[in-house]
């Protein structure tokens, strides 16, 4: 089986403008019983801090799949594709409900995917702390 390995924090130009565009992608956490919980979401990817960011409602079932993993956070991926191309990260994620941490998320998503999302007293920021990435831009 053929990898196709990037450097979470030096990715290649290709796979780099990949995540520049905007797409829909995936995110995949763990139920309690161990099972996957795969959900659409916008992602940003941020290579100079190694992180990935999901600004979600706080109610979510995916920030309780991360909360539930403890402190040391929850093993994630983040995946899209668009015909031959993916891309996948892959990390530790935390939740995180500081005002200017899920500012950024925001202000990074609005870059991303080119709409400022809507006003939400309930977004929280999922924080992923890249470790793999690997994929095809």
């Amino acid at each position: 089986m053929a990898a196709y390995p990037q450097d979470p924090g030096a990715p290649d130009a290709p796979y780099l403008a990949f995540w520049r565009e905007r797409h829909l992608c995936t995110l995949t956490t763990l139920r309690p019983d161990g099972s996957p919980h795969v959900v659409p979401v916008g992602v940003t990817y941020d290579p100079a801090a190694r992180l990935a960011r999901v600004i979600t409602n706080k109610s979510s079932a995916k920030v309780a799949h991360v909360l539930a993993a403890g402190p040391e956070g929850a093993r994630v991926a983040v995946c899209q594709v668009d015909g031959r191309r993916w891309a996948t990260l892959e990390g530790r994620a935390r939740v995180r409900t500081d005002p200017e941490r899920v500012a950024e998320a925001e202000r990074r998503y609005a870059e991303r995917y080119e709409r400022v999302p809507s006003p939400n007293p309930a977004r929280v920021v999922i924080e992923i702390e890249l470790e793999r990435a690997m994929g095809r831009g």
